[in-house]
């Protein structure tokens, strides 16, 4: 599928993960509504809408920054709207925005526990719904979810119960997606990497620059999103997609270009 003309909708797109899909999928051709809080850069984690912008822009695209809280469904309606407005429907939702906490049950404080369920869960649930309209008048629509594969073996959940169960929760979304709009020719799946991304969240919360030096970039993800997005929304749907794999069935077994440092050893993501 060709992406020059279509429109994606990204959560949480001012940095990071999403911001590199926007940039790859902006050199295609696309439009890219970016739904994300950041209109002020703060030094740990940098990057705001209008700077994501400016980049995806300057890969060939067009970019809508527009600041968007994903609790709140009056600001979730605002940013789609704005987005249809500028472009004329949405063709792809990346449910990008998420928030972490690796605490155990005993160290998870309510507040936390609130916030990872409104972004990760809730919010990924209602921007859902509220693109589905537009998502219908596209004529390849696809949905694709930042989660893991969900595996119910107790190893995955004794560290981090809290945050084992939102991501769970968004993959479920993806799945019930699949089968609730696949009479509607709209695809839904999630996607996850074998190893860490060098991001923010790893840097500043799992493991600082050692765990960095040991991750692959955003853009593996990048590249990943764009092959699943390029298929026909009919044939590619309710899937838990790894990079990986993703990249092997397009024949790119050669994976070093992504690794941070050349050659280091690569650490596996908390869910693989």
């Amino acid at each position: 599928m060709s992406f020059q003309n279509k429109t994606v909708l990204i959560t949480g797109a001012s940095r990071g993960i999403g911001k590199a899909i926007g940039i790859k999928l902006a050199k295609e051709g696309a439009n890219i509504i970016i739904a994300s809080k950041s209109t002020e850069e703060n030094p740990k984690l940098g990057g705001t809408i209008f700077s994501a912008a400016a980049e995806m822009e300057a890969a060939d695209g067009k970019a809508l920054p527009v600041q968007c809280d994903i609790r709140d469904e009056a600001q979730v309606q605002n940013a789609i709207d704005k987005g249809v407005e500028r472009f004329g429907g949405i063709d792809i939702l990346i449910n990008n925005a998420s928030a972490i906490a690796l605490t155990n049950t005993e160290t998870t404080e309510p507040k936390r526990f609130d916030l990872m369920y409104d972004i990760n869960v809730r919010g990924t649930f209602f921007v859902s719904k509220a693109c589905i309209p537009h998502l219908k008048k596209s004529g390849n629509a696809h949905i694709l979810t930042l989660s893991p594969p969900v595996n119910m073996d107790m190893k995955w959940f004794a560290n981090h119960l809290a945050y084992t169960m939102s991501k769970y929760n968004m993959s479920m979304i993806a799945m019930g997606l699949a089968a609730e709009l696949k009479k509607y020719n709209i695809a839904s799946n999630a996607l996850w990497p074998r190893t860490t991304i060098a991001t923010a969240a790893v840097n500043n919360l799992l493991g600082g620059d050692a765990l960095m030096k040991m991750s692959r970039t955003t853009d593996i993800l990048a590249d990943a999103a764009y092959y699943i997005l390029s298929k026909p929304s009919k044939e590619c749907t309710g899937n838990t997609f790894i990079d990986e794999d993703v990249l092997a069935k397009e024949g790119i077994t050669d994976l070093s270009k992504y690794s941070v440092v050349p050659g280091a050893q690569l650490y596996n993501d908390l869910f693989l």
